[in-house]
């Protein structure tokens, strides 16, 4: 299984509508920890922006995480108006079907956007979904999350040398 990226960006909002309408992405899936929000759970303005823009330009915003608290996914849902999944079990393809289905909306114009190779490019390609990999917004992981840094560390520095 390939477990590139199809695109590698170093934060959300450097993801633009111009690149989307390249790829002919219509509908974004959101990861939460280190993509939206930091470790202590908080969401910039730049974020919340980035969203609302890409709201305004016709792309569909959907929450598909692993996460299971539900407060955390609810503070983001209320800033950014947009439909979630909690405890979406990524890699495993159960979560990205129920938000197509959800969404209406066919592979070939959805994207999933993470910090992890492991949990959001894996699911992604799994389910032949465009990947797009972020820099986590902050070092700073749970401990589920810590191990495998190293290991997606070496695959990234291996992008960077491809650019």
């Amino acid at each position: 299984m390939n477990i590139y990226p199809d695109a590698y960006f170093k934060r959300v909002e450097d993801i633009t509508i111009e690149f989307l309408n390249k790829h002919k992405i219509k509908t974004l899936l959101l990861d939460v920890d280190n993509t939206l929000v930091d470790y202590t759970k908080n969401m910039t303005e730049s974020v919340a922006k980035w969203a609302k823009e890409l709201k305004g330009q016709g792309v569909k915003l959907y929450i598909l995480s692993n996460s299971n608290d539900k407060q955390k996914i609810n503070n983001i849902v209320q800033k950014l108006e947009i439909p979630y999944q909690c405890f979406a079990m990524k890699p495993l393809k159960r979560g990205f079907k129920k938000a197509q289905k959800e969404l209406q909306e066919k592979r070939e114009h959805m994207a999933i956007v993470g910090d992890q190779i492991f949990t959001d490019v894996i699911g992604g390609k799994r389910c032949k979904i465009y990947t797009i990999l972020v820099e986590p917004i902050k070092e700073k992981d749970f401990w589920y999350t810590a191990w495998k840094r190293p290991i997606e560390n070496k695959i990234k520095n291996k992008l960077k040398q491809e650019r």
